[in-house]
């Protein structure tokens, strides 16, 4: 995954902020953007950020939520994550995905660094998707709407027990259960650098006016909650979209997060991703 690092950010934040039509203010001094909770698409452009939604690691919430065809809908993964299918996917995964993804799953392969957008954390998001979810998006690439990546379809170069070995390797990654070998290159999923980052980010967007400190503390909250559980139920779940807004409900009903918290949450989810700071 790029760093870039916060005062990198915040510089561009603010070059972009004194070219964009003034933005309005809410009540607890952070930009006003139409939003819909139940949803992470806006049609507002907070602080002139247009030149940012053809940048790097902007829109990834739409990817997160384009519906699964129904092909691929309710497919559970058939092969046990077990150590042979992580070594045939581990091989399959350094010989077509390393250069981009990365050894470890990060986003940060050689080849990667010229894409737009940068490739995915696959180790890290796929902990919370659906398995018809990966195994679509493996197989069916993302050359077309609404992806436009430089991710190939893989689905007529692998076979279906290779994709599938190729996300038990990848999940893998993320969980622990296994180490990236050195192939082209790129650092291993680190629990404390993703916190860090999302950290940084928070900071960028309280320094923008995007969201106030309080909106930030509560998102970085309630996100550990929503993460673990979103977590928990992965497998047949659909996109990460979905996941959540089924889980923030459950999340509520059983006492973990208020409906305040729930309701923050999604609101700062959805400034974040508009503002292009979401990945």
């Amino acid at each position: 995954m790029k760093k870039i690092s916060t005062l990198m950010l915040l510089l561009l934040l603010w070059t972009m902020t004194a070219c964009a039509p003034e933005a309005p203010v809410n009540d607890n001094g952070a930009m006003e953007i139409e939003t819909a909770v139940s949803t992470t698409s806006s049609t507002t452009d907070p602080v002139g950020m247009g030149q940012m939604g053809q940048g790097r690691g902007r829109g990834m919430g739409k990817f997160h939520h384009a519906p699964i065809p129904e092909a691929y809908a309710g497919l559970t993964n058939p092969i046990p994550a077990d150590e042979e299918s992580i070594a045939r996917g581990g091989e399959t995964y350094a010989t077509h995905c390393a250069t981009c993804h990365g050894d470890g799953g990060m986003g940060d392969g050689p080849s990667g660094a010229s894409l737009d957008p940068s490739p995915a954390a696959i180790a890290h998001t796929s902990q919370m998707m659906g398995d018809d979810y990966l195994f679509w998006r493996v197989s069916e690439g993302g050359l077309d709407d609404p992806f436009n990546t430089g991710m190939i379809p893989w689905g007529g170069i692998l076979t279906e027990d290779q994709r599938w070995d190729v996300l038990n390797y990848v999940q893998a990654l993320g969980n622990g259960q296994t180490m990236p070998a050195h192939n082209a290159g790129g650092a291993a999923f680190d629990e404390e650098e993703m916190a860090q980052q999302q950290e940084e980010m928070l900071a960028t967007a309280v320094a923008a006016t995007i969201i106030t400190e309080d909106q930030a503390a509560v998102f970085a909250s309630a996100h550990k909650i929503v993460d673990a559980a979103m977590m928990d139920k992965r497998g047949n779940g659909g996109g990460m979209g979905g996941m959540m807004t089924d889980t923030l409900p459950e999340l509520v009903t059983a006492g973990d997060l208020t409906q305040s918290d729930a309701d923050t949450f999604l609101l700062v989810h959805d400034l974040l991703e508009e503002a292009g700071l979401m990945n």
